[in-house]
């Protein structure tokens, strides 16, 4: 590190690669963009320019040799998250790893190990927790404003059709990898307790395109969940929704409840010969663009300040644990006991 001031490699040039890229370009103090990473040539070269900086690399091992780079941002499809991050910390790189932090228990396991081995710090992108509501509202769960906390609701639907590669579950582990995952985190954060069990249904309805070669996809679940404290969970997610990006939560106690999110973007109401008009909320890099901002200043902030990031990768893993839990409910249409995933992953 050179005079407090922290290299950043973004590893992954998409939509939410170059949000990150954006915050560490002009606005993390501390921190400078000095290298992106993308696989192919055009994209990457593209992101360079687009963000006013001169390097960019098309392998991210080539990345990891420069001695710029002192942390990198993983932003890639959740297959290779596992191998960049180890690779990373190996060559000792600080870690922000955007979720789903990896395919299975094991992988993260590896991830783990991999950054405390090398003294590096491991940072799981759920964004959620740095939103001011959902702040205030952990804030006033563990204030006791609401009781004991019974049960948490949570979901989100995106308008977007899904990626090609994400049709395929065992390259992405499907939508509640993809989307659901920050739903998952939520419910671990305001329960505060590990989930025991989950039971889920899904389907397909709204992607046809993908139904003759990846018959697993679905479009549209529904989980539950219990807690090792008896406390319950639900979880509903949805992708290709049309009508707009869409994230609530809601969580009841024995004395309250605290409601989290609306589909509205604006307070604004238009009416007229045609009847009522509110603008939707139609992009999560809308919705949570503050809470971006924060958890990569917080990132730069753990590094220099040699504190432990507020999420971490065994936050990261529980997540992951409860996919492959759901995952394996949805096909075998049973409730499945998040012990017996373990045990067949390790």
């Amino acid at each position: 590190m050179r005079n407090t001031e922290i290299g950043v490699c973004v590893i992954g040039s998409g939509r939410a690669g170059m949000i990150h890229a954006a915050n560490f370009r002009r606005n993390v103090p501390h921190a400078s963009l000095v290298a992106v990473v993308d696989p192919n040539e055009a994209v990457a070269k593209q992101a360079a320019e687009s963000l006013g900086i001169d390097t960019y690399y098309t392998d991210y091992k080539e990345a990891l040799k420069s001695d710029n780079i002192d942390a990198v941002i993983v932003v890639t499809p959740t297959i290779f998250h596992r191998d960049i991050v180890v690779a990373a910390a190996e060559a000792g790189k600080h870690v922000f790893c955007e979720k789903p932090m990896a395919m299975n228990a094991n992988e993260c396991g590896d991830m783990i190990a991999a950054a405390k081995r090398n003294k590096v710090k491991l940072q799981i992108g759920f964004m959620r927790r740095f939103n001011d509501s959902f702040i205030q509202a952990k804030e006033e769960i563990d204030s006791g404003a609401i009781g004991d906390v019974v049960l948490v609701r949570s979901l989100t639907r995106g308008p977007s059709i899904p990626q090609p590669w994400m049709y395929d579950l065992s390259k992405s582990n499907g939508p509640l990898a993809e989307v659901n995952s920050h739903d998952i985190d939520t419910l671990n954060w305001f329960v505060d307790a590990d989930i025991e069990s989950v039971f889920a249904l899904a389907g397909n309805f709204r992607c046809p395109q993908a139904q003759a070669e990846f018959p697993d996809f679905y479009d549209n679940v529904v989980l539950t969940a219990r807690f090792e404290n008896q406390k319950q969970g639900m979880i509903d997610g949805a992708v290709s929704v049309k009508y707009g990006y869409d994230s609530r939560v809601e969580i009841l106690g024995t004395e309250g409840v605290i409601f989290i999110g609306q589909v509205h973007e604006k307070t604004i109401v238009t009416a007229n010969r045609n009847g009522l008009t509110r603008p939707v909320m139609n992009s999560w890099r809308t919705l949570f663009s503050d809470a971006y901002l924060a958890e990569d200043v917080h990132f730069i902030e753990c590094i220099l300040e040699d504190k432990e990031p507020k999420v971490s990768g065994n936050d990261g893993k529980k997540a992951v644990m409860v996919v492959n839990a759901g995952n394996q409910s949805i096909k075998e249409r049973k409730e499945i006991l998040l012990s017996s995933v373990l045990a067949v992953k390790a």
